[in-house]
Parts: structure tokens; C-alpha cells; sequence
């Protein structure tokens, strides 16, 4: 299975990131081993491409879940830091991949379909907003967490500092961000930063039967249920209530529901 072609932009090669498809789950695979699947530019330029294949596939009704895994050792390590270093404008390089890299992160928890991330080795800085804009986080018990920003100088990206006191809280966030803790899988599962914990041998395919069983089920239903809970963080409570009615509502007429009420009342 190969991936989606993507021509260059502004004269970089998007390279680093792939697309398969496998039943109907769409497989974002983070490629770039020989740097811990750090990214650099055209790293999340390809990220952006691969997030195209799936938007598309998803339209075709080919795909109902997304799986997104790194390829190697490690699941990501963030930024890449020699990228940055190497630029003639290091400022304006970082700037265009911090903002770029958070456009296509943020694509994931926009997806109308059910998104899991398969996490093994490390995830470090920016690798966190993975977890954080997935739906259902599966780790290997070997699995280390680690902000890892302060350790070169520099600052949250890619909606990590809002995102993350939203999955743990404030306090936690701010231990996590100044102190340099690393947590392991359990800690992380304990604070709900992952969602499951499972054996190094069994990750990714534990993390495929969960994409497998979501493709399968209501996946508008799915998709609707995860705007409405992620969407809720800027709402008011009665703005919230406002839109659960009127998609509830909707969503009854839809083929999907008629179908599953239809075989739900007459069993």
C-alpha cells in the first residue's frame, strides 16, 4: 500500500510521514526512525498530506476510524531540534513549523471519525499533541512521557499548553511542564493522559482491533458525540444543551440511526 503523491511546497519536499489504508482504517504512520520521528518542516508538510488522504478516503466512506502509529523505537520525539539549528533564520524556521505542525495536529481532533493513537517508546514535547487531540490513546507499559521543552530552552507548541491542564489539570500540567518529570504509562493512565495501558509486544495490534471496532460501528454518530464533547470547552452550558438537540435530533432521521433503531426495536 503506498501513500497519497504530494508535490513540494516552497520548494520543500514533504517527506516523513505516510498513509495506508488496511480494512477500513486509515493508517497515519509517523516515518522518520533515524530521528525518533522528530519533525522538521517537510516532516509536517507530509503529516499535512497524509491528513489529506484520509479526509478524502473518509469522504469516499472507505475509512471509519483513523489509526495513527510511529514507526521504530520511539514514538515521537517532538520537534527537531537540529532542523531548527541548521535554518539560515532559525526564528522564522521554527515559527512556520510550530504553525504548521499545529494546523495539522489540531486536523485530527477535527476529523469526523474516531481517532486512536498507538504510543510506544517515548513521546516527548510537540509528540504529546498526538495523544492530546486523539480519541482513544492505547500505550505500551514501557512508554515514557516527557514535556522535554525546558530541557533545550524553549516553550510549549502545537496547542499543548492548552490542551494538556484540559486532560489532567492545571497542576499537574504545571509539575509536568517545569520540572522535567517523565511519566510512565500507568502515571500517564492514572492523570488521563492515555487512555489504556497494554504489553510492548501487543500495541499495535490491541490499538487496531480498537480503530477496527470503531470503523465498524455508527461512525457519524461517533463523530457528532466527539464535536460535541471537544467543542464543549468554549461553550456555555446552555449553548452545549442547544447543540446536543439539535444534532440528537437530526442524527434520528439519518440513515445510519434508522438503520441501527429499526434492528435495535425489533430484536
Amino acid at each position: 500500500m503506498s501513500g497519497p503523491e504530494h508535490g513540494g511546497i516552497e520548494g520543500i519536499e514533504p517527506r516523513g510521514v505516510r498513509y495506508e489504508q488496511l480494512a477500513r482504517v486509515g493508517h497515519v504512520v509517523l516515518d522518520r526512525p533515524e530521528a525518533s520521528n522528530a519533525f522538521d518542516l517537510p516532516a509536517a508538510r507530509s503529516l499535512g498530506a497524509a491528513l489529506d488522504a484520509v479526509t478524502a478516503a473518509a469522504a469516499r466512506g472507505d475509512i471509519g476510524a483513523v489509526l495513527l502509529v510511529g514507526a521504530g523505537a520511539r514514538f515521537c520525539a517532538g520537534g527537531d531540534v537540529r532542523s531548527f539549528m541548521a535554518a539560515d533564520d532559525p526564528r522564522a524556521y521554527l515559527r512556520d513549523l510550530a504553525a504548521t505542525l499545529e494546523a495539522e495536529v489540531r486536523r485530527l481532533s477535527e476529523l469526523a471519525l474516531p481517532v486512536v493513537v498507538a504510543v510506544h517508546g517515548s513521546v516527548a514535547g510537540a509528540g504529546l499533541a498526538f495523544v492530546l487531540n486523539a480519541d482513544v490513546v492505547v500505550a505500551a507499559r514501557s512508554t515514557r512521557f516527557t514535556m522535554a521543552y525546558p530541557g533545550v530552552g524553549l516553550t510549549p507548541d502545537c496547542g499543548v499548553s492548552y490542551l494538556l491542564p484540559r486532560a489532567v489539570g492545571q497542576q499537574r500540567a504545571l509539575d509536568f511542564a517545569m520540572t522535567g518529570r517523565v511519566l510512565d504509562a500507568d502515571e500517564a493512565a492514572q492523570w488521563g493522559l492515555v487512555t489504556r495501558v497494554v504489553a510492548d509486544e501487543t500495541v499495535t495490534r490491541e490499538a487496531f482491533a480498537v480503530s477496527e471496532s470503531l470503523a465498524g460501528a455508527a461512525v457519524s454518530a461517533l463523530g457528532q458525540a466527539k464535536r460535541l464533547i471537544r467543542s464543549s470547552w468554549e461553550s456555555t452550558r446552555a449553548e452545549s444543551a442547544a447543540d446536543e438537540v439539535e444534532t440528537i435530533a437530526s442524527a434520528v432521521t439519518s440513515p445510519e440511526a434508522r438503520e441501527r433503531i429499526e434492528r435495535f426495536v425489533t430484536r
